[in-house]
């Protein structure tokens, strides 16, 4: 029998209010499944379980707030054939030697409601969440009666009752002030020509529609993510006085939240994904973030985290390591400046990449070369 308990969905998680069992007692689950909705000062999560198994008790109620680590729920992992019915017979009598006397019929299993499963398109179910509206009682129309957008009633949005940002930033202080106390950082920063890869966009973008357009936070993205790829004792975490190197580069994008506050989900295996794909990944973490629909993997799988201060920030950000991760990179806002190149001085636009890193993990000579990796990659950018 495995314990399922209530995960940790960040350095500023303490507890979470738990919203819903997506399951019930006795059904069959897979690593990955939505089992439960949990509420935070982020707002709704879907967290998924981690074992294949059988669900025998859901220990806690919806409603309850539960701190983390505590237990949510027993999972049989070693149940190998289907679940047992749910009913209240009593158990099977041993067996007599003498011939058995006619047995009467056990009770009839006691009824119970069935899982609210329901089967909705990814992006009807996003915009139900972002909108706070119920699934039950809907009737899909769509392939195999799957609810889709056009089945949703038409509500004005409104925000999640489990997003608090009084609350949130409350957490993120807490959590910010005891990474800044126990992770020794260190800061590096380089002006990085951004005039190259800002062309190319210029070039992939043409003839585009808005929607599909590639921005320049894909493009720093994208590098950053092959670079970090390239420096792993950069990328990973430090736990029980030690350094641990992630297995992939899953690459926390910090997004700010429209009411107060930021959350840095995971996209992961940045490294891999084309500068098309990586901006789609980007469009869809956001919209989840601002509507309510990540999951708890999400919130726990980022191996770095980059932030980028877009066209209204500063022109540079010292950011603070979100533990137990040990390096986090920020972009400023993109200025031009003057800028000297084959001798002369010419305008071009340029932007402050900052490392702060963990110097139990690396020192300031390994995070130099990350950004020198960066740098050569934003100026020499190479076509999908």
């Amino acid at each position: 029998m495995s314990e399922f308990r209530m995960p940790s969905l960040g350095a500023d998680m303490e507890a979470g209010t738990l919203v819903e069992w997506k399951v019930a007692p006795g059904e069959r689950v897979h690593r990955g499944d939505i089992v439960a909705v949990v509420e935070t000062q982020k707002g709704a999560i879907e967290i998924e379980i981690f074992e294949d198994g059988v669900l025998r008790d859901l220990v806690v109620a919806p409603g309850s707030r539960v701190p983390v680590g505590a237990l949510l729920a027993r999972l049989d992992v070693a149940a190998g054939g289907p679940p047992p019915a749910l009913s209240a017979a009593a158990p099977a009598a041993p067996p007599r030697a003498a011939a058995p006397a006619p047995v009467p019929p056990p009770p009839p299993p006691i009824a119970m409601p069935p899982a609210s499963r329901h089967r909705v398109t990814p992006a009807a179910r996003r915009r139900a969440a972002a909108l706070g509206l119920p699934l039950e009682g809907l009737r899909g129309t769509g392939v195999e009666g799957a609810i889709c957008l056009a089945d949703l009633p038409q509500a004005p949005p409104r925000r999640s009752s489990g997003f608090d940002p009084v609350g949130m930033r409350k957490a993120i202080a807490a959590a910010m002030g005891r990474s800044k106390r126990e992770i020794p950082h260190y800061y590096l920063s380089q002006t990085v020509d951004l005039t190259p890869g800002l062309e190319r966009l210029a070039r992939l973008n043409a003839g585009r529609a808005p929607p599909e357009r590639l921005l320049p936070a894909a493009m720093m993205l994208h590098a950053a993510a092959r670079a970090v790829a390239e420096t792993p004792e950069l990328n990973g975490f430090w736990e029980n006085d030690a350094f641990r190197a992630a297995e992939g580069v899953h690459v926390g994008w910090a997004v700010a939240l429209r009411g107060g506050g930021l959350v840095a989900p995971a996209i992961r295996d940045a490294d891999r994904l084309s500068l098309d794909a990586l901006m789609v990944a980007m469009r869809d973490l956001v919209a989840r973030a601002r509507g309510g629909g990540l999951r708890g993997s999400e919130l726990t799988d980022a191996t770095i985290t980059v932030t980028s201060l877009g066209d209204r920030g500063a022109e540079s950000v010292l950011p603070i390591i979100h533990p137990p991760q040990v390096t986090i990179l920020g972009f400023g806002r993109i200025v031009e400046r003057p800028w000297v190149v084959a001798g002369a001085v010419v305008p071009r636009r340029v932007a402050t990449l900052t490392l702060a890193g963990d110097h139990r993990a690396s020192d300031g000579h390994r995070g130099g070369l990350l950004l020198a990796r960066i740098e050569a990659l934003l100026q020499k950018p190479e076509e999908p």
